[in-house]
């Protein structure tokens, strides 16, 4: 494990990796075998990503039977060096059991590569969960199209909503209802396709005082920095969590609906997490199958970093530790050293994964396959 971190989490080339990884006497292997063991990791890698999410209290709701619930996002990755390559990665998970069932490799620049649902895979019965990025009518009629669903925060600039009779909805003057936090509405609507009418729901729940706040600062600082003038609308509608959703009003409430978004948000912080991960590195472009070990093991880095701040954020910044440095205790069936700091009295420490940092608890997890295991594969 301690070599493929080398190359999933300090972004280091498999010619690289097999270098340091040598050096430090972690390993003798070939860059050819590396990424062998790196593609028979895959599983390996998603099962420690659902043990860290589920010992962070992430509660995934079973989804009814039949259906497919996917969670969509994309992040950009640039490769080491003056001359790297811009790559954005288009993945999602299927959830309860975070198996990454898409990812598509496209450039940054040019048609058809930006943030879109027709960048995926719809078949029936899936129910795609996205960020406002990916709320465009043309995205929306690619799932609606194949017989998919679609639950997606709102972008009201980008997404036009309309009632049965053809007029634009107004949605300020019915959000206005919702006046205590907690407090949820819904709104039939259409959005207008290219080639059809599609219609949905606007579910919307009022944020506290305290989220509304912290939500119009970041707004002022954003518009500060741009050089930008805030509307007033923008911050009213700062004040909600508003999301389109073709799901099945039978089968999924309002607060249902919001329910299976916060999922989404649950996970956004190993999300971008991840992204901050993956935006240097060296992306294995040969096969799928080592591209998807590749992003299970930002994922899983990403989860191990947040645990291993939540660990110590808990901890005393005065008082001797209960766990002494260079102890090792488990986080996801993996046994972990924290390495001592020579900040000793910050509140918020910090967490660096090195080499020698994380090794297998080996009493009762799951292991990748031996070189003998992996020799001829």
């Amino acid at each position: 494990m301690r070599t493929l971190l080398l190359h999933v989490a300090r972004g280091y080339s498999l010619r690289e990796t097999v270098v340091h990884a040598r050096l430090a006497r972690l390993a003798r292997v070939s860059d050819v075998a590396l990424l062998k063991r790196l593609r028979s990791a895959e599983e390996w890698f998603r099962t420690l990503c659902v043990a860290l999410l589920q010992e962070q209290g992430i509660a995934m709701p079973q989804p009814p039977s039949q259906l497919r619930f996917r969670l969509v996002d994309s992040t950009i990755i640039k490769e080491p060096g003056k001359t790297g390559s811009l790559w954005r990665v288009h993945y999602s998970f299927c959830v309860p059991g975070l198996r990454c069932d898409a990812f598509t490799l496209t450039p940054t620049k040019g048609v058809g590569t930006g943030d879109s649902l027709t960048q995926f895979t719809i078949t029936p019965g899936d129910h795609l969960i996205a960020d406002r990025g990916y709320c465009h009518a043309k995205g929306i009629e690619h799932v609606v199209g194949k017989r998919g669903e679609i639950l997606v925060r709102l972008n009201t600039a980008a997404l036009p909503l309309f009632t049965a009779q053809g007029r634009r909805v107004p949605l300020l003057r019915r959000l206005q209802v919702l006046r205590r936090a907690g407090q949820i509405g819904e709104w039939q609507v259409s959005v207008q396709g290219e080639t059809r009418l599609i219609t949905g729901r606007v579910c919307a729940i009022r944020k506290t005082e305290e989220a509304i706040t912290r939500a119009h600062k970041q707004l002022r600082r954003n518009a500060s920095r741009d050089g930008e003038v805030l509307q007033p609308e923008t911050l009213e509608y700062a004040k909600y969590v508003i999301v389109f959703t073709t799901f099945v009003p039978l089968t999924f409430s309002a607060a249902r609906i919001l329910q299976w978004y916060r999922v989404r948000w649950q996970v956004e912080l190993a999300f971008k997490r991840l992204k901050s991960l993956a935006q240097l590195g060296h992306l294995p472009k040969a096969d799928e199958q080592s591209a998807r070990a590749w992003l299970y093991g930002k994922l899983f880095v990403a989860l191990l970093t947040e645990q291993l701040i939540r660990h110590g954020q808990a901890l005393s910044p005065y008082e001797p530790s209960h766990t002494a440095e260079g102890t090792p205790f488990s986080l996801a069936r993996v046994c972990v050293c924290l390495t001592p700091n020579s900040a000793c009295h910050r509140t918020r420490p910090d967490v660096a994964l090195r080499a020698g940092c994380v090794a297998p608890d080996l009493s009762g997890a799951s292991r990748a396959p031996t070189p003998t295991q992996t020799a001829g594969a």
